[in-house]
């Protein structure tokens, strides 16, 4: 069927290809394995970035490629195939059916709302004759292809590309690797069992989302609820639910401990004060292919999280005053900005629903982390953001704004708000040309000196100076300091930071013996 090394490469390339994570680096090592020298060097992962809009040309010349080789092997119309070529030519369909439609799906993604009278999915009918050209040839008689599972299983590909392409930014290989994490809780590791057996058990899987504030943990928890697998009814034309509707967010920390448990699980007539009918909580409102998304879950009183613990254990649960039963059948996807071992161990969070929850977790990367590993990312991100603000010379506003942000806050700003805070902070500096940090007060200047530590911005005699203050402000004496330093008495007072001990002094939290005004042993 394949008739020489070239075209093995290419097909066992696609068919890898076509089952990858799309957002890994691998991907692009595979792009180079099939194309050899007509590879065009690219960006090292997928990412969006402003300054690259249009069709990628290797994956572009790919598409083209398998598109031929399909012609070919269908034009010499072979008689006996191996198994093995078998099972590559059905990759290879599949691949280009795949993006012989995935224009259309997307047009189908971006329709904000269906025309009114509008009946099923228009492509299906074409889609459904490609399928039959492709799939229906002598050497896979016998075999029996589920096109509307394709076609379901095809716009869920491209709807999950494009909530995470377009919505989870950044070059960085932190976002790279967030975005491919992603990627893997919608369609596990291995695509090829998902498609086969997985995609509609995965309800089954609740997924812990962690990382700290402002880094775009919604957006995550979007992304995986919205990009769900939806069964296409071949009879009706139709998907059976709507994707848009697949989630719903419930903010546990903007509630009330006593309303919580109603916003859950519902409650009936009667059951407290001011409730003066039956009411349908969240996990009750859920159909069985959508998400309830518990922000802040870290937050949960014990009593709730005994009840949440149930529902993940048996998925059932009862509305608040009520002894019936009822049955969840949807997705939890939970977040928190808190060290839930912390938790555990102060015993504000259960262990037992920690280890409910924790089947699928991911961990959202700071801002800091992303420009420590990409320093160009800053500048891409605030193009990124200006275009979401503004229609028009998106370039030069997000230049100035660029230099304005390297100018007055400096290349070491640690952006403890993360992508949050420049969000803010581009709008303000388009508003008023100026941006103004949150003043944090800290505990004590140990505390500072941790974050300066952390974002590697002390020289190492500034490093040493401010530990010896720090130790001599604990100790009292050069002599005790140079003691517990294991150094000479002398090598401290030489060493000492003097306005850093000034710091420490002024410190309300910091407790030290003053410095011997009159120090004669030398030195």
């Amino acid at each position: 069927m394949f008739q020489d090394a070239g075209e093995r490469r290419l097909v066992t390339a696609v068919k890898e290809l076509a089952n990858s994570n799309p957002f890994l680096p691998q991907r692009m090592e595979l792009e180079r394995r099939a194309l050899g020298d007509r590879y065009v060097d690219d960006l090292p992962v997928w990412s969006r970035r402003e300054d690259r809009a249009g069709e990628r040309p290797n994956l572009l010349l790919l598409i083209e490629l398998a598109e031929q080789l399909i012609a070919d092997v269908r034009r010499r119309k072979p008689v006996r195939v191996s198994d093995t070529d078998r099972g590559l030519y059905v990759e290879l369909a599949l691949f280009v059916l795949y993006h012989r439609h995935r224009d259309a799906f997307q047009q189908w993604i971006d329709a904000p709302v269906r025309r009114q009278g509008q009946a099923g999915v228009p492509f299906f009918k074409d889609f459904c004759r490609d399928a039959d050209t492709l799939l229906k040839v002598r050497w896979l008689a016998g075999e029996s292809f589920d096109v509307a599972h394709m076609f379901a299983y095809g716009f869920q590909l491209r709807r999950a590309f494009h909530n995470i392409y377009a919505h989870i930014v950044g070059g960085s290989m932190p976002a790279a690797r967030l975005r491919s994490s992603v990627w893997q809780s919608i369609f596990t590791y291995d695509m090829r069992r998902y498609r086969r057996l997985l995609y509609g058990t995965m309800r089954d899987v609740s997924t812990l989302i962690t990382g700290p504030t402002g880094t775009g943990k919604e957006l995550v928890v979007r992304a995986i609820a919205l990009s769900g697998y939806v069964r296409f009814d071949a009879e009706r034309q139709d998907f059976v639910h709507d994707w848009r509707t697949m989630f719903h967010g419930v903010n546990l920390s903007a509630w009330a401990e006593t309303l919580i448990e109603s916003e859950l699980f519902g409650h009936c007539r009667g059951a407290f004060t001011g409730a003066t009918s039956d009411r349908q909580g969240w996990l009750e409102q859920c159909h069985e292919l959508d998400s309830v998304f518990l922000d802040e879950i870290g937050e949960l009183d014990v009593s709730l999280q005994v009840k949440l613990l149930r529902v993940l254990q048996s998925r059932r649960f009862q509305r608040v005053g009520e002894t019936q039963e009822r049955q969840f059948t949807g997705r939890i996807i939970a977040a928190t900005n808190q060290d839930l071992a912390t938790e555990i161990a102060a015993g504000r969070f259960r262990e037992d629903l920690y280890y409910r929850m924790c089947s699928d977790v991911m961990v959202t990367p700071s801002l800091r982390e992303q420009i420590r590993d990409s320093p160009d990312e800053l500048p891409q991100l605030v193009h990124f953001i200006v275009s979401r603000i503004v229609r028009g010379e998106t370039d030069e506003i997000s230049g100035e704004i660029s230099e304005w942000i390297e100018r007055s806050l400096g290349a070491d700003y640690a952006w403890p708000g993360n992508i949050r805070e420049l969000e803010q902070c581009v709008r303000n500096v388009l508003v008023r040309h100026d941006y103004k940090p949150l003043a944090r007060t800290l505990e004590a200047p140990a505390d500072q000196l941790a974050q300066d530590v952390c974002s590697s911005r002390l020289t190492s005699a500034q490093l040493v100076g401010r530990y010896y203050a720090q130790v001599f402000a604990a100790a009292g004496s050069y002599e005790q300091a140079a003691r517990a330093l294991g150094v000479d008495r002398r090598t401290v007072r030489s060493r000492i930071d003097r306005t850093w001990l000034q710091d420490l002094r002024g410190s309300a939290t910091v407790e030290w013996t003053a410095e011997p005004a009159n120090d004669q042993r030398g030195g």
